[in-house]
């Protein structure tokens, strides 16, 4: 085979890893170069685009070490009957991109992926050896996010935790007979056992020791995972009930979703168009309505047509619409469950609301002042100067939200 140049190993194995989402770097802070030593510090930021607390969009070296691997998942470009030009980083040229990178400003961090090459054991241990080079060898501080392999050895996915500032074990698919029908050399069990060690060596570095010494820290960042959207053909609320699961045994800190990309040579099974990227969006939206806002699946699958999320309007809006006997809600005496629950208003609102009637009763420009999205939350609310009347159960309220009907081309 001919070898490649560093450039192009590096344009195959980017693109190769566009296809994983499961990246942030929420929660890293373990480690900080304000003393001048080390490198990399990322301290309240976020990584792979994502924007900091003062705007600044971020960004983090994604690449797969090799796009080689000796699994056939269907769904996946990289599987081992796949028809694509293959590259492999060694761990010396990952770390020396690594630092490269961070001295020209390019990145803050690094996401690292695998194929699975030889053996999962194998893949894992250059994984956790290029890990351990930043941090022992090179000194680097800033953020890694790996992507672990659960069917790699316990020990290898311990060191792993050691280094790196957060371990993602993707989940793949929303049911276990998805995966079996699509990755049949995956085995859901064994990924859940994974996700089930990280989270028990993760509790236990939190523990002192009987001399009250701390052990090292484990993932300080925590773990996430990732789903595929639309392969499948699993409903919204069949992926929201697992996510759900998903976040309270193993204490996720994050469940990424990622439509179906059709790709060449696919399978009979599989689909041949892409599910609409709004599909995706409204999952992220029901998930962060679960984290944030108190909201339970259930109810929010309770809202869906045919077990799918409305594409036209948003969750908590669609949620809204369905239970309408809930409002409107007096803004001056809701508590603050039910005050998230109204379309419009989101958690910091909430809090300046909550916040600014200890003092005085609030009217409707000083929710305007308080960045309230009034022109969702009006039908809803009850102010001192405000009354929806018979707005609230308005036959047509819901074409109020909607999209205008687009004409098509016939051309």
């Amino acid at each position: 085979m001919t070898a490649l140049s560093l450039d192009r190993k590096l344009a195959i194995l980017s693109d190769a890893a566009k296809y994983d989402a499961s990246c942030s770097s929420s929660g890293g802070k373990r480690r900080d170069s304000s003393d001048g030593k080390g490198l990399g510090s990322v301290t309240g930021s976020g990584i792979c685009h994502a924007y900091a607390p003062d705007g600044r969009c971020i960004s983090l070296l994604k690449i797969l070490m090799t796009n080689f691997c000796i699994y056939d998942c269907a769904y996946c470009v990289n599987r081992v009957s796949s028809n694509v030009e293959r590259a492999r980083f060694s761990p010396e040229e990952v770390v020396t991109l690594t630092m490269e990178f961070y001295r020209r400003n390019y990145i803050e961090g690094l996401f690292l992926s695998s194929g699975i090459i030889r053996s999962p054991d194998q893949t894992m241990s250059d994984m956790v050896r290029i890990a351990r080079m930043l941090r022992n060898d090179h000194h680097f501080r800033g953020y890694i996010h790996l992507k672990t392999i659960p069917d790699a050895a316990p020990e290898l996915i311990e060191e792993a935790g050691l280094y790196a500032d957060r371990l993602s074990i993707n989940v793949e698919l929303p049911t276990d007979r998805a995966v079996k029908s699509y990755a049949p050399e995956k085995d859901p069990d064994q990924i859940r056992r994974a996700m089930g060690d990280v989270r028990l060596r993760r509790e236990a570095g939190k523990e002192r020791s009987f001399t009250g010494k701390r052990p090292a820290k484990f993932a300080p960042a925590g773990q996430s995972t990732q789903m595929i959207v639309g392969a499948d053909g699993a409903d919204d609320r069949t992926i929201l009930k697992t996510s759900t699961r998903l976040y309270s045994s193993y204490k996720l800190k994050r469940v990424y979703y990622s439509a179906f990309s059709p790709i060449p040579d696919s399978a009979a099974a599989l689909p041949l168009i892409k599910p609409p990227l709004m599909r995706e969006h409204r999952l992220y939206q029901a998930d962060w309505l679960m984290r944030f806002y108190g909201f339970e699946a259930e109810e929010i699958a309770g809202a869906t047509r045919g077990g799918n999320l409305d594409l036209e309007v948003d969750p908590k809006l669609a949620w809204a619409l369905a239970n309408r006997h809930n409002f409107p809600v007096d803004v001056n005496r809701a508590d603050r469950e039910t005050l998230l629950r109204v379309p419009g208003l989101g958690t910091r609102s909430v809090g300046r609301i909550l916040t600014t009637r200890r003092h005085r009763t609030l009217r409707y420009d000083d929710l305007r002042r308080m960045g309230a999205n009034l022109k969702q939350a009006r039908p809803f609310i009850t102010l001192l100067d405000w009354q929806p009347r018979a707005m609230t159960d308005a036959v047509d309220l819901r074409a109020r939200f909607a999209p205008l009907p687009e004409q098509l081309s016939l051309f």
